[in-house]
């Protein structure tokens, strides 16, 4: 022990002399840091700045610090702990530093952040610190924090590589230690790069996820924003590795709003509640189940599954929220069938189906066979390999199930049964498992109802053999047990344990030594049936008291009917004297031995039937019920006590009456309710069912008809009901269905009601007994008569069936209402359709099918707790009673059967699943359609006329139910559009009854709750639309009918609106119905216009719209009377409320659009287009913009309301600035609109519709009308539309969407370049100008505008001529112009500055003042360099100021200069180059040198730059703009072009002889213009030249040139040689051959001295390489330069002393 602390001590020891050590080393580093600070910092940090006055060399002592940390952390894993001291202690050292100094510390460390080329290991250990002096200091000064925020969100944004992430996460960790006190700053960086719609770098969504969790109520604020910008980055997400940093961002999120919410009262910022939260989580919920969970990387799909946890505890708890998560579920099932780890996804099955339970809505129940399949298969087979946590997920599957059972145990178990009629073992032990996890839920329990269907699977599989089968439903019986459900398993589950304690017992001690792995099975089975044995006989008490009770004695049956009451008093008298007896038990078997007394049950039931009729026979009534009371301890004790009781009731009521007053009805319930007291009392016996065999043996003993076999029936059934063994049961109920006589309508009758009495207690029994019976019947079914068990009656097949239907339909009246929902939908109702189905379906079968199907459903319907049943077999009834009404002849009536028919669709509407809006429709849409077309019959038929109001009176009743269920308006519009195609119907008998269908649907919905729901908006419109017409219907029951509906229309809208009804409308409206009874068609137009006069303000927009749009629909549906009525009624409408239409002028005129081509009658149109004009009068942009969207090309009708608007030249030429404005503003800028007209005005149309009704009004209006006011604006518009259209951006979108309107293709010459030249070819024509239109046709001007290519040429020649021949328009053209250069268009702008070259070379924008103006335009035009045309233009039109406006050159010298310059340099095109050149040429002639100022050296240096340019073009604009300096230049600049000439004389020689000839002729007067400034006069050239010796000349010129030169300035000559040298590797051959012969020229003429100095080599060398040429001229001169310079190398060597020697 001394030992190990002395060790400890020098350990602590040695550490304690290194620290020092390590300490004063760090010391001394720092302090020689401090002394060279200055030295270091500039080049290390490069341009991060000066350092801060205050730094004190704390930056280089950090810098030394950290190179101490770097070099360390590289050595740590060589040299052990000592070095990891002295990285440690640096670390430390800069910390306690910032603990004096925070800001300088943290300025320098940031700066060293900054340092180019930083490793990442430095930078690591920066942020490390940094993070260590944030927790220490806490506040911090803002700008170094804002610093050191942008730094670490630009590295934490870096593009991530394999060291990258390691930076990007602690900078990421350095923000989140910032937020702790400066959460607002780092917060407002994160939210700057979290952009909507741009997907943001994932260490952003990394971070703002630890805010969240570190800083939860900071956060909340920016939670809302933040989910919102994630939401839309999800559809740009696809990599894997973004998804899951999302996918964990959101669960830390929900995580965090989980929190908030738990701890709301401590937030001081607004609160967001719970369902907030939801509404903004769920999209994202939606859109990682419907998409990301379908990513194939299991770690996105595992991703998305852990954030839906979280997520699901927000959405869950949202009910509306719930519903749509359960939409989803599907989804998540499918990923079972992946590689992803089936317990996540369970755990997340498992989370929504117990809150499910938890907020009771269950989840759909369409999905539950998916959920049970998925689930189940996982219990009953073998995880996966791959699955690591099957058990867990077992355990969870086994939760979901419980949470199923409480939701839905009827389905469940009913799946539950379905499996467990599969063979296979697997199965059915997963099953039965999954049955006693169900039974043993604790909280909440399950309900009786759930425990009792799981006993009935469980007792389907009781004769399964198989070892695990037989253990798992041991388990259950213990179970059921143990949950206190011991009432369950008495009967069936005692005897189950017997016979398996029993049979295992018998198997272990028989077995066999071959069969060990079976004997291993059996002492399984034997331990868990101890087991379940143990468990019952500790949990249920008595259970060995239960004894069934023997019947004591029978009595005889006496066959004589007759003596019946005597023997009974008799019998009641002897009774009376042996009970009361000294020795009552001598008696009692002195009695026995000596009287053979009859079976208590058949002395009952012959008694009982007897009774029935009890003052037949002397009174037997009385003296049976004696003879009974008497014998109640022989016949059954049990009785006894209740019949001393109740038998006296019954013989007093029968001594109170006489066989004239008693009630055979009360006597017979009386008589069974007596029946059922007894029988409670032998509950538990088989005494009932041997009282029922009895009864059955004596229905043959009565007749038929007859009370007493009434009764029997009666009470057969009601005694079988209470039957305990069922086998004897449904042999007694077969032998009953045998042995009746189908064809008597009284015993088909009793047997009927027999058998539903019978249900009420052995439901199953009775579909056992009925399908045995159908099943041995069925051999026969294809014959018309099926073999008698008896050969007395044979039956008719349909009788058989129809009574086998009514039946059914009787047991599920009688059955007890928890059985009848198991067994209604199969087999009940199933065998009523398959009876009907096949059978010959005549009239009684149709008629026992509908009176069956009625018996069901209201059996249904009484069913007091129906829950969420759903009649499953209520769509296939519904089918084949639809096909009955359809079957149906139409028109005159036959029989009861649709009355029927809509009444059992009356009561299946009642019952779920409740019909849809859709089915509604198609169920009243067959029965009316099945009643409304019959002819009423006669006054003299009555049985007809009875069937014919029924009928009517089902429909209504029909109509009346079907609405229950949609009293909304919804439901009322889709019942009146049923109506509308009878009401619309040319027969007058139709529409009455449809009229009256109409008013019984109004009168049901004003009663109803529905006026409280106010009708949708414009519903009420259309409804008064559709009736309105029928006010003016040729049928006067009609008329009036529809006026009633009109008045409840208006009566439910003023109760739904609060409006106020004014009694003098009111009272018009009664006169104008009074008027309607008149049949003078003129006059109940008028009526007609009157009653919407009436109406009309009761409407606001909106429906004053639905109304006009239901007018124009039904046009033509009927005949010209109601399409008048509909035009006069809409007529109306416009007249008196066009004013306030504003907002629905475009509804309106569609709708009349549309439906105008379809209107055949002449007046009708006419009426029709009046109301579109009178909407234009008042709505003009609003109706134009509506007329511009109709498709190309022009229909007929569009065409016609153009032309009526053509016919009134004022109103058209107003259409037609309009039009013009449509175009224009597409080349205008975009501004707000200010009122409603604007948005109109601004709306976009399609431009080739534009153009086409511009060209109509054109074309159609007065010829007397020359537009004179109109030309200019015409023009220009056009002008430029047609610029527009040879642009890109003349497509137009909207065109293709409008075009979907027509199948074909528009025909080829309708364009916009076409439909504008013709536009403008009209214009032209119809103004006074032949001289105009003879020069446009003649100069083809409209075939250069057709054509992109030529289309500015015809732009400038059209201007032109318009200058020339329409001079009244030519200022107006001008501020036109100007205005369309100003546009943002580009189109626009390059049209109108092509007009404006031809407007800068005349006076005319001079002499309007509009030439300043288009000058700073025109410098716009220059600089953009969005299009190359436009520069062109725009040069070109500045140079022709010089030609329109020469003296304002000189003013606006320094603009024109600087643009034109601007266009020679830089990298522009050639064209604008040129056209730069053209225009400074232009301007040069205008100016004088003067003028120029410095631009004169900057054009002479540009010019010489296009010398040896490849454009030909621009060769040839510079050499005459070189030209055109050479003529301008004065003293001052003379010695400065001097030099200039200078530098450019050798490209002046040499293109002397250019390629393109009118380049060579420029290039040689401007040589010739500039050999002055030489000041040679001999080499000016003679005044006469010719191109035939211009070779020649310039050869001779070339020569005289060098000879002087060589005298004068051979130095100059022999810098040319080597310029001219240059050009040998020219791109043109004649430049090639042009400097080869000066360059010979000049060999010739140098002198010895500069021979001296030339390279003869590097010539010779040169000159060779030509030989290589392709052409042959190059050759050759090449040739002949190297002949001259290899004979002036000779000379040089002979003249040389080297030669000479």
């Amino acid at each position: 022990m001394i030992l190990q602390r002395t060790e400890l001590f020098l350990v602590l020891h040695f550490c304690f002399i290194q620290k020092r050590t390590l300490i004063k080393e760090l010391e001394k580093v720092m302090a020689e840091a401090a002394t060279d600070s200055t030295e270091d910092v500039s080049e290390e940090t490069g341009d991060l700045g000066p350092l801060e006055s205050d730094d004190g060399g704390t930056f280089q002592q950090v810098t030394n610090l950290l190179n101490i940390i770097d070099s360390e952390s590289a050595k740590t894993d060589i040299a052990g702990a000592g070095l990891d001291m002295r990285r440690t202690l640096a670390s430390v050292i800069i910390t306690e530093k910032a603990a004096t100094k925070p800001s300088v510390v943290m300025n320098a460390l940031i700066r060293c952040l900054q340092v180019p080329e930083i490793s990442t290991q430095r930078k690591v250990n920066i942020y490390n610190i940094l993070q260590e002096i944030i927790q220490q200091e806490g506040e911090l000064e803002e700008q170094c924090v804002q610093r050191l925020v942008a730094i670490a969100s630009e590295e934490m944004r870096a593009i991530p590589e394999m060291e990258g992430y390691v930076k990007a996460e602690v900078a990421s960790d350095t923000l989140v230690a910032l937020s702790r006190n400066h959460f607002s700053l780092v917060m407002y960086e994160l939210q700057h790069h979290l952009k909507p719609l741009n997907l943001t770098d994932e260490f952003v969504i990394i971070t703002l996820a630890k805010l969240a969790n570190g800083s939860v109520f900071e956060f909340m604020p920016y939670m809302g924003i933040t989910l919102a910008t994630i939401f839309t980055m999800l559809r740009l997400t696809n990599e894997a590795k973004m998804r899951q940093v999302i996918c964990g961002a959101m669960e830390t999120f929900c995580e965090t709003v989980q929190f908030y919410l738990k701890h709301l009262e401590d937030s001081v910022y607004p609160v967001m509640t719970e369902d907030q939260f939801a509404l903004k989580l769920f999209p994202m919920y939606r859109y990682f189940v419907t998409v990301w969970l379908r990513h194939p990387s299991p770690e996105v799909k595992l991703g998305v599954v852990k954030s839906l946890k979280p997520m699901l505890n927000l959405l869950l708890p949202n009910d509306d929220l719930r519903e749509q998560v359960y939409d989803y579920i599907p989804l998540l099932l499918a990923e079972y069938q992946g590689a992803l780890e089936a317990l996540s996804i369970t755990q997340v099955l498992r989370q929504i189906l117990e809150v499910s339970v938890i907020t009771n809505t269950p989840i759909p129940q369409m999905q539950l066979h998916t959920i049970f399949t998925e689930l189940h298969v996982q219990v009953c087979t073998k995880a996966p390999a791959q699955h690591q946590y099957s058990s867990q997920n077992l355990m969870e599957i086994v939760h979901c199930f419980i949470a199923l059972a409480h939701s839905y145990p009827k389905e469940l178990m009913k799946f539950f049964f379905s499996q467990m009629e599969m063979s296979k073992e697997a199965i059915r032990v997963g099953t039965l498992t999954l049955i006693r996890a169900v039974v043993s839920a604790d909280e909440p329990k399950m309900n009786i109802r759930t425990i009792c269907l799981a006993v009935r699977v469980v007792k389907n599989s009781l004769s399964d053999t198989r070892p695990k089968v037989r253990m798992a439903i041991l388990r259950i019986i213990g179970q059921l047990a143990l949950s206190g459900y011991q009432d369950r398993i008495k009967g069936w589950g005692l005897k189950y344990v017997s016979v398996q304690l029993t049979l295992s017992t018998y198997k272990l001690t028989n077995r066999r030594e071959s069969f060990y792995q079976r004997d291993l099975e059996e002492k399984m089975v034997h331990k868990v049936t101890m087991d379940t044995v143990r468990i019952i006989t500790s949990s249920i008490s008595g259970m060995t008291k239960d004894f069934w009770v023997r019947l004591l004695c029978y009595i005889m049956e006496t066959d004589y009917v007759e003596a019946l009451t005597p023997i009974c008093i008799s019998l009641t008298n002897l009774a009376e004297h042996q009970l009361h007896g000294k020795d009552m038990e001598a008696s009692m078997a002195g009695k026995s031995r000596h009287v053979d007394l009859p079976a208590p049950q058949k002395l009952l039931a012959r008694l009982l039937v007897l009774m029935s009729s009890p003052y037949k026979g002397e009174g037997r009534g009385i003296a049976m019920l004696n003879l009974l009371r008497i014998l109640s301890q022989s016949i059954a004790p049990s009785m006894a006590a209740t019949w001393e009781l109740e038998i006296p009731l019954l013989v007093h009521y029968l001594e109170e009456h006489t066989e004239f007053t008693w009630d055979q009805k009360a006597w017979e319930d009386k008589l069974i309710q007596f029946l059922r007291n007894s029988l409670k009392k032998t509950r538990g016996s088989n005494w009932s069912l041997r009282l029922s065999k009895e009864l059955n043996n004596q229905i043959e003993s009565f007749d038929s008809p007859s009370l007493e076999k009434g009764f029997l029936y009666r009470a057969l059934g009601f005694t079988l009901a209470t039957g305990l063994e069922a086998n004897k049961v449904e042999v007694l109920l077969l032998e009953l269905l045998y042995k009746t006589d189908y064809s008597n309508d009284f015993d088909r009758e009793g047997v009927i009601l027999c058998f539903g009495l019978c249900a009420r207690g052995q439901v199953k029994t009775v579909l056992n007994v009925l399908h045995d019976f159908e099943e041995r019947i069925q051999e026969s079914e294809q014959s018309w008569q099926i073999g008698a068990w008896r050969k007395d009656h044979p039956w008719r097949r349909e009788t058989v069936k129809s009574a086998l239907m009514v039946m059914y339909s009787c047991v599920a009246s009688y059955c007890h209402p928890q059985m009848l929902l198991n067994h209604v939908d199969s087999p009940i109702t199933a065998k009523i359709i398959h009876h009907y189905s096949s059978s010959c379906q005549d009239i009684c079968l149709k008629m026992a099918f509908m009176k069956s199907v009625v018996q069901v459903t209201s059996a249904i319907k009484n069913v007091k707790d129906l829950e969420d049943f759903q009649f499953a077999q209520k769509t296939t009834l519904t089918g084949i009673i639809m096909a009955i009404i359809k079957a149906e002849p139409a028109d005159h009536l036959l029989s009861p059967v649709r009355t029927m028919a809509m009444e059992a669709l009356l009561h299946l509407s009642k019952l779920k699943p409740f019909y849809s809006m859709e089915e509604n429709s198609e169920l009243m849409d067959i029965s009316i359609h099945a009643v409304i077309s019959l002819q009423p019959p006669g006054e003299d038929n009555e049985p007809m006329k009875t069937l014919y109001v029924n009928a009517l009176s089902a429909l209504e009743q029909l109509q009346e139910g079907l609405m229950q269920r949609q009293l909304d308006p919804r439901g009322l519009q889709e019942m009146v559009h049923l109506l509308e195609k009878w009401i619309l119907s040319e027969k007058e008998g139709e529409r009455e009854k449809a009229m009256n269908l109409h008013l019984h649907l109004m009168q049901i919905y004003g009663q109803s709750i529905g006026v409280c729901i106010p009708l949708k908006l414009g519903q009420f419109g259309t409804l008064v639309g559709l009736i309105a017409p029928c006010t003016c219907d040729t049928h006067r029951r009609t008329r009036m009918a529809s006026t009633n509906v009109l008045s409840n229309l208006l009566d439910l809208h003023a109760t739904q609106t609060c409006s106020l009804w004014d009694i003098t409308k009111e009272k018009e409206l009664e006169k104008c119905k009074e008027d309607l009874w008149g049949m003078d068609v003129e006059q109940i137009f008028c009526v007609s216009s009157r009653m919407a006069k009436v109406v009309c303000m009761e409407f606001n927009c909106d429906e004053v719209v639905s109304l006009i749009q239901k007018l124009c629909e039904n046009i033509g549906a009927m005949n010209l009377q109601h399409d008048k009525a509909s035009v006069t009624w809409i007529g109306t409408f416009l007249q008196m409320r066009v004013k306030e239409l504003e907002d629905k002028v475009a509804e309106i005129l569609g709708a009349i659009l549309v439906h105008l081509p379809v209107v055949d009658h002449l007046e009708v149109r006419r009426l029709l287009i009046e109301g579109v004009l009178l909407l234009a009068h008042y709505h003009q942009e609003t109706v134009l913009t509506s007329l511009l969207r109709q498709p190309l090309p022009m229909e007929r009708h569009l065409m016609e309301v153009w032309l009526a608007v053509s016919e009134n030249v004022p109103f058209a030429q107003t259409m037609l600035h309009s039009l013009m404005g449509r175009l224009q503003s597409r080349f205008t800028p975009r501004v707000n609109a200010t009122s409603k007209a604007d948005i109109w005005r601004l709306a976009t149309v399609d431009p080739l519709m534009t153009l086409c009704t511009i060209r109509l009004l054109i074309e159609e209006m007065d010829e007397d009308d020359r537009l004179p006011d109109l030309f200019p604006d015409l023009v220009y518009t056009l002008l430029l539309q047609l610029g527009s259209s040879h642009r890109p951006e003349a497509a137009s979108p909207v065109l293709k969407m409008w075009r979907l309107a027509h199948t074909g293709t528009l025909p080829e010459e309708m364009n916009l370049q076409r439909i504008t030249i013709k536009s403008m070819q009209i214009l032209f024509k119809r103004i006074n100008s032949e001289h105009l239109v003879h020069a446009v046709e003649e100069q083809a001007v409209w075939t250069l505008l057709e054509n992109s290519a030529t289309f500015l040429e015809g732009v400038s020649l059209l201007a032109r001529l318009c200058m020339q021949n329409v001079e009244g328009y030519r200022q107006r053209l001008s501020e036109l112009v100007l205005r369309g250069m100003d546009s943002e268009v580009l189109s626009c702008r390059i049209s109108s500055t092509a007009v404006c070259v031809e407007f800068m070379s005349d006076p005319i924008l001079h002499q309007q003042k509009l030439l300043r103006p288009a000058v700073l335009m025109l410098e716009k035009g220059v600089d953009q360099e969005e299009d190359e045309a436009l520069r062109v233009l725009s040069l070109r039109a500045l140079g022709n100021m010089a030609l329109g406006a020469p003296r304002k050159v000189k003013q606006h010298r320094k603009l024109l200069l600087e643009k034109c310059l601007g266009s020679l340099r830089g990298p522009g095109s050639p064209s604008v180059a040129a056209e730069g050149m053209e225009a400074l040429t232009k301007i040069l002639a205008e100016l004088r040198e003067g003028d120029l100022g410095s631009s004169f050296d900057a054009i002479s240096e540009q010019c010489r730059v296009f010398f040896d340019n490849d454009s030909g073009q621009l060769r040839f604009k510079a050499f005459v703009l070189f030209g055109k300096l050479a003529k301008v230049v004065r003293i001052s600049k003379k010695h400065f072009f001097k030099g200039e000439v200078k530098k450019a004389w050798v490209p002046l020689m040499l293109h002397c002889q250019d390629p393109c000839s009118n380049v060579a002729r420029a290039c040689m007067a401007t040589m010739y213009q500039c050999v002055h400034f030489w000041g040679w006069k001999s080499l000016e050239s003679p005044s006469g030249r010719s191109e035939a010796n211009a070779d020649d000349e310039m050869t001779v010129f070339q020569m005289a040139m060098c000879s002087i030169l060589t005298q004068k300035k051979p130095a100059v000559l022999h810098s040319f040689l080597l310029e001219t040298m240059t050009y040998v590797k020219n791109n043109f051959s004649g430049i090639r051959i042009a400097a080869c012969n000066l360059a010979g020229i000049i060999i010739k003429q140098m002198s010895a001295h500069y021979l001296k100095k030339l390279d003869f080599a590097g010539l010779r060398n040169s000159l060779q390489e030509l030989q290589l040429d392709s052409e042959p001229g190059v050759r050759k001169a090449a040739l002949e330069t190297l002949k001259v310079l290899d004979s002036c190398s000779q000379h040089r060597l002979l003249a040389s002393p080297e030669g000479m020697y």
